[in-house]
């Protein structure tokens, strides 16, 4: 099965021409998480807290809180509540085993696919996705990854019967993977400039395509108007070209990054970069442009055989000195579990904690545009959180529980269950 592509015969799940669905949550009663130490995230950490749950929002934080009647109480005793961690870009629901083909749904064939939709692909029953949130993620991106145009992606809860149920927003923008200019020392820059501009050129013909389709459907009704076929690939640029909607821009060098700012004012397109290994080149055009970058991870090798081995494990401090929003990712669905240890190896190279906190929960919210709802410990913000005996960064605290809409989850996966079984057997 792959994305709900061109030729699939699979409907759009969402109206042709809207820019996004955002879900409610459909959590239903009232909980108490009481003898907290609570952190806001967006406010210094509340000891002795009691956090109120209704119908999957937080109603409710502080101390000398009364206990609505009939609410289930959980006692915290005296560990850490945090926000859920939110996981900007990954391929958890889409894919379950790299070598098996018939398990990787994240890319439809063709090189330009605006119109596939993540949440269609979504497996709710991969055995990835309770590995992942039982170490406190709550909430991810799901992106398609192939061609030029990998399509929609979607956010969505850990937690569900159905794709329907586990979505919160789809779509949440258009996934592009951007052809770089070439550096290559042995190339004149005569021959790059024109290697880069045929690379560049199909996008940008297609761009114009679907700009035209846009324009004749908004002169439908008009007088001497004829009537146009429709086309579900240009039906889903059409709120990218609006500007409803974000292009989540796969580029990594910082020569790629400059041209696709510069491509994307042309375009008149809002731009996210996704990956940005080396966006601390270009860090005070980001901030200048005001272009988020998501970073996918920093337990990768250095960009350039002459950069120092800790090159990515510095990124995130030096975004932050330059006043660029960011945020950490996994870019993953085995290792997404392991999300909040890049921002550990972050801090342990000069990245402020408060801010690594922040790059797995109110920022991720930000760069989304969900932040009413996710990213911190706020009233009316959907209940996802996580409680913790220790710090999140530390690789030696344990999840003790994790509730999505308000919901307690069930504390178990793959791992534990594999875990139980072989320390118990026949000696």
């Amino acid at each position: 099965m792959l994305l709900a592509g061109r030729d699939s015969g699979v409907s759009p799940i969402a109206p042709r021409y809207e820019a996004s669905l955002e879900r409610p949550v459909r959590t239903r009663g009232v909980y108490a998480i009481r003898n907290v130490t609570a952190h806001p995230i967006t406010a210094p950490p509340i000891e002795g807290a009691t956090v109120i749950i209704r119908d999957g929002k937080i109603a409710a934080v502080g101390t000398n809180i009364a206990i609505p009647r009939g609410a289930a109480v959980y006692d915290g005793k005296g560990n850490h509540l945090y926000p859920g961690y939110i996981d900007a870009c990954t391929t958890l629901g889409l894919t379950e085993i790299g070598s098996i083909a018939a398990t990787i749904d994240t890319t439809e064939t063709g090189q330009f696919n605006p119109n596939s939709r993540a949440e269609i692909a979504l497996n709710p029953d991969s055995e990835l996705i309770p590995v992942t949130r039982v170490n406190g993620t709550t909430t991810v991106v799901a992106t398609p990854t192939g061609g030029l145009l990998s399509g929609m992606g979607c956010v969505m809860n850990l937690d569900g019967w159905t794709w329907e149920e586990m979505v919160i927003k789809t779509p949440i923008g258009l996934f592009m993977n951007f052809p770089a200019p070439s550096a290559a020392p042995n190339q004149s820059a005569e021959a790059r400039r024109r290697d880069w501009e045929s690379r560049m050129r199909p996008i940008n013909e297609f761009f114009d395509d679907a700009r035209r389709y846009l324009r004749a459907h908004q002169a439908k009704g008009a007088e001497g108007v004829p009537a146009h076929e429709r086309d579900p690939r240009f039906d889903a640029m059409m709120p990218v070209l609006e500007g409803k909607l974000p292009l989540f821009v796969r580029v990594n060098s910082a020569l790629g990054i400059q041209a696709a700012i510069r491509w994307a004012e042309e375009q008149q397109v809002r731009l996210v970069i996704v990956g940005g290994s080396e966006a601390h080149r270009v860090a005070d055009l980001l901030r200048e442009k005001q272009v988020p970058v998501i970073l996918e991870g920093v337990h990768n090798m250095p960009s350039a055989e002459s950069d120092p081995y800790d090159e990515p494990f510095l990124l995130p401090r030096r975004l932050h000195e330059k006043g660029v929003l960011f945020c950490v990712a996994s870019n993953d669905a085995s290792n997404a579990r392991n999300l909040p240890y890049h921002l550990a190896t972050a801090v342990a190279h000069g990245l402020p904690r408060e801010e690594a906190l922040k790059a797995i929960t109110l920022y991720p919210a930000q760069i989304l545009g969900l932040s009413h709802r996710l990213g911190s410990i706020e009233p009316g913000k959907d209940a996802n959180l996580v409680l913790l005996s220790g710090d999140p960064l530390d690789i030696r605290s344990e999840v003790i529980q994790v509730w999505i809409a308000g919901r307690p989850i069930e504390m178990s996966s793959k791992h534990i269950r594999l875990y139980e079984r072989y320390r118990s057997r026949p000696r």
